[in-house]
């Protein structure tokens, strides 16, 4: 018998991460799957700021000129312009920092030539310009993020002036008293990120935080692991449509639905084949069919000792001793995995293609999804740890596991941190439904006591 440790193992053996793709950005934000894999490093094309830039809505000053400011004495400052953080005409974007690579032009686009990006080859930005007719005592009102003037070292808030707060549309005020000196209040260029800083590592996921900061940093795409396509059927000719009234002896093809729902809450795209009745004819058709066009098959039924089990017919190659595994089955592992539910499991090829085979039971399909199929999805999708997280827990009560199993049950929240089993029937598919995790019982333990610790996979 395998341990689940093993047989993860095992399956992992069979799958790689896909090959990479270039994807926009607002499609990595806006589409399907949620997040995608980084295939590659991803560096800053741009300095991040841009340029010294204002951190407050204020006035750009010269910090000399405050020097001997107080509430008793206050400076007057005579304001003798305005800068906004839309650039103009007369505030032109700074030129790259000595020994830095140039950008191009406002407008032209980025190059991104694999990975990392690079820069074109393009003339710098206009320098930096004095701000005319600026002597001490002079202000100029600045909003947030619009670049200083290179002979500003300070901006001090309006808040902290006799202005208090800018009105939209209002004239600027002749004159500012300010009582007190300021910190600079000023982000310098590249203070967050510098051309060829690493921006994120490849495995890393798109999350909402790093499409934004890839955006601040001049990329327009970044390269992913294309998303796995999953392959799902059920296997029994007992299974019909759902909506379909059931006749007798027949039940509704549920697993089909439960797994291809779990293929997309892993980050996979599914390809629901529905049910296949229990013929070796049918189901290798099937397979024929489906091998060819996605990166990874799952089966439920059909892999215990049972007299119609077909996948594990099909696999075992009863039949099938004078195909070549370009024609059908090869790395077939047929096998009972130290674990309840879940136990019989089925690992193969099927023309190339990676072909899992999990038990019927609706639970035992879950769980087991969970402990093999998830983590292949995931390293598919190039996440550089595909195993399933577990979190620690308290059991409010206790209860029974099965000696030399490790034992997977559905469990519910209580309390703060504390769990339950969700009843009697926890092997009912509606046990699924009252589960907001599936407790993780070690082979060893045969009994789980109040108040012991729990690892547990949280259902989302």
């Amino acid at each position: 018998m395998h341990s689940v440790e093993e047989y993860r193992d095992h399956v992992l053996t069979l799958v790689a991460p896909l090959a990479a793709e270039q994807v926009a950005l607002d499609a990595l934000a806006t589409g399907t799957p949620a997040r995608r894999v980084l295939a590659h490093d991803v560096r800053s094309l741009l300095d991040v700021p841009r340029f010294d830039a204002s951190a407050m809505d204020g006035y750009a000053v010269r910090s000399a000129d405050l020097a001997t400011a107080s509430a008793a004495s206050p400076v007057t400052l005579r304001v003798v312009g305005d800068i906004a953080a839309a650039p103009t005409a007369s505030v032109p974007t700074p030129g790259p920092a000595a020994g830095q690579p140039t950008t191009p032009p406002t407008g032209a686009p980025l190059t991104e030539a694999g990975s990392p990006a690079t820069l074109t080859d393009a003339p710098a930005d206009a320098p930096p310009t004095t701000h005319p007719a600026h002597a001490p005592g002079e202000a100029t009102r600045i909003m947030t993020g619009a670049p200083v003037p290179d002979w500003c070292d300070a901006v001090v808030p309006v808040e902290r002036t006799s202005t208090r707060r800018f009105t939209p549309g209002a004239p600027l005020d002749p004159t500012i008293q300010v009582d007190a000196p300021s910190r600079a209040n000023i982000r310098r260029r590249a203070e967050d990120v510098a051309i060829g800083d690493l921006v994120a590592a490849a495995g890393a996921p798109t999350t909402a935080r790093l499409v934004s900061a890839a955006a601040s940093a001049g990329h327009a795409s970044l390269a992913v692991h294309r998303v796995p396509r999953v392959a799902v059927l059920s296997t029994g000719s007992e299974l019909v449509p759902v909506g379909t009234a059931p006749g007798p002896g027949q039940i509704p093809d549920s697993n089909s639905l439960l797994l291809a729902a779990c293929v997309r809450d892993a980050g996979g795209v599914p390809v629901r084949v529905g049910a296949v009745p229990d013929t070796a004819e049918a189901l290798r058709a099937v397979l024929d069919d489906v091998a060819p066009h996605v990166d990874l098959i799952v089966t439920s039924g059909g892999v215990s000792a049972g007299a119609f089990d077909v996948v594990k017919e099909v696999l075992s190659g009863a039949q099938d001793a004078a195909l070549t595994p370009a024609q059908g089955p090869s790395d077939v592992l047929l096998v009972a995995v130290g674990m309840q539910p879940g136990k019989p499991q089925a690992a193969a090829r099927w023309r190339g293609t990676p072909m899992l085979g999990l038990p019927g039971n609706p639970v035992s399909a879950y769980v087991s999804f969970r402990a093999f199929v998830r983590p292949a999805v995931r390293r598919l999708a190039g996440h550089p740890d595909p195993a399933e997280p577990l979190v620690e827990r308290v059991a409010a009560e206790g209860w029974r596991s099965p000696a030399g199993r490790q034992q997977f049950l559905p469990v519910r929240f209580v309390g703060d941190d504390g769990v339950a089993p969700v009843g009697p029937g926890a092997h009912h598919v509606s046990a699924l439904t009252r589960a907001d995790a599936i407790a993780v019982v070690p082979p060893e333990v045969e009994a789980v006591g109040p108040g012991d610790t729990v690892r547990v996979m949280v259902i989302a």
